[in-house]
């Protein structure tokens, strides 16, 4: 009895369907000549402003700044675009396994400075901004300064640059 009921709303579904294609016209025109624009308008040349070049828009657009943190994500991106284009320069991967295959602690670190300074020439070769190429040197700097064992050697990593220790925590006077 269920079957039956199923079967029966099923057809009555489908001629319903299938007569509702019967609904339009035949001869319904969709373009229709009213509906087209009997002349175009020419176009006319106006006093146009003088509007400067794209590569000067994007040139300007580039120069200003956004805001304290846009500036820092921008410079971000920029030195991590630099180092996806050095970190498969064949130099610097010779540099990297010559640092890894150091038998001595010593030499693993004066193989790590030569790493370094490869490293990052070839990225400051790159570029020709000078807050990139500043903020480069500070990243070479520090990752230098972390080489630095100034109390087992001292006489070794005296001529290294190093980053100014931060201190701590403050000492109260006592009065």
């Amino acid at each position: 009895m269920k079957i039956t009921r199923i079967l029966l709303l099923i057809i009555v579904g489908v001629a319903s369907i299938s007569r509702a294609q019967d609904a339009a016209q035949p001869t319904v025109d969709l373009q229709s000549p009213r509906d087209q624009p009997t002349t175009v308008p020419a176009a006319t040349p106006s006093n146009l402003p003088d509007v400067p070049e794209l590569s000067k828009l994007d040139e300007a657009f580039k120069q200003t700044s956004l805001g304290k943190e846009a500036d820092e994500f921008r410079l971000r991106v920029e030195v991590r675009r630099l180092q996806n284009l050095t970190v498969n320069d064949a130099a610097v991967i010779a540099a990297r396994a010559a640092a890894e295959s150091a038998r001595t602690d010593l030499e693993k670190r004066q193989r790590l400075r030569d790493y370094y300074n490869i490293y990052y020439d070839r990225m400051r070769a790159l570029i020709s901004s000078a807050e990139t190429k500043a903020a480069l040197d500070k990243s070479k700097v520090q990752h230098l300064a972390l080489l630095n064992q100034p109390r087992v050697r001292p006489e070794t990593d005296a001529a290294v640059p190093t980053a100014a220790p931060k201190p701590k925590h403050k000492r109260k006077k006592s009065h």
